[in-house]
């Protein structure tokens, strides 16, 4: 199996990641920030949730909702994406790895969302609101409208440069995706796919992420 980055500060909670790439036929790496490995071993980069980005990356003071910054996870996988892009390695950001992505891009982030309740539930691989989806992403996941399970309370605000909106909450229009173009595969989301692999639309995000690599 062809070996991927798995960027994490936490095992326990990479768990789900990690058999979402296992069944696309990934074999995950963990890269932690206390290691400090870099990508020459893996073909490609999965960016996992967590805490808030530090707003001082982008220009910001924090919020009072806003998470306590881990500056060594944020700045160690903000190299890496980097890192991943100029290699053009195939890169998949989820929830905070889609707005780290984004602020690596020069763009910003809502620090706490005035609809928080619906986008903050906890409901496991269980859909809580819709998305509509196009361009690129909609072929990936082979869907104009996807319902999706949610868990942040923040999100893409102004969107970095290179990036192409292809997801939004039907309702509120919140940001829920984006690609990046200029990549063979970069693509990121706000929901969280690995907990819903049994949907055979969220599957084939993994599986398109797993194509990039395996054909490079």
């Amino acid at each position: 199996m062809a070996l991927v980055a798995l960027a994490t500060r936490s095992e326990d909670k990479a768990e789900p990641y990690r058999r979402a790439l296992e069944l696309a036929g990934l074999e995950p790496v963990t890269f932690d920030p206390a290691a400090g490995q870099l990508l020459e071993t893996v073909g490609g980069l999965l960016l996992t949730g967590g805490t808030d980005v530090d707003p001082a990356l982008y220009g910001a003071i924090p919020a009072a909702a806003t998470d306590m910054p881990d500056r060594e996870r944020d700045d160690y996988e903000s190299a890496l994406i980097r890192l991943a892009l100029v290699r053009d390695l195939p890169v998949l950001a989820i929830c905070r790895g889609l707005q780290l992505f984004n602020v690596v891009c020069g763009g910003t982030l809502i620090q706490h969302l005035s609809n928080t309740e619906k986008h903050r539930q906890k409901s496991g691989g269980v859909p809580v609101h819709e998305v509509v989806l196009d361009g690129r992403m909609a072929d990936v996941l082979g869907a104009a409208a996807l319902p999706v399970n949610s868990r942040h309370h923040q999100a893409v605000e102004r969107i970095g440069g290179g990036l192409v909106v292809t997801a939004r909450d039907s309702e509120d229009g919140v940001i829920e995706g984006f690609v990046f173009p200029a990549a063979r595969f970069a693509m990121g989301v706000q929901w969280h796919p690995e907990n819903m692999t049994d949907d055979p639309n969220q599957a084939r995000l993994f599986q398109a992420f797993a194509a990039s690599i395996m054909t490079r």
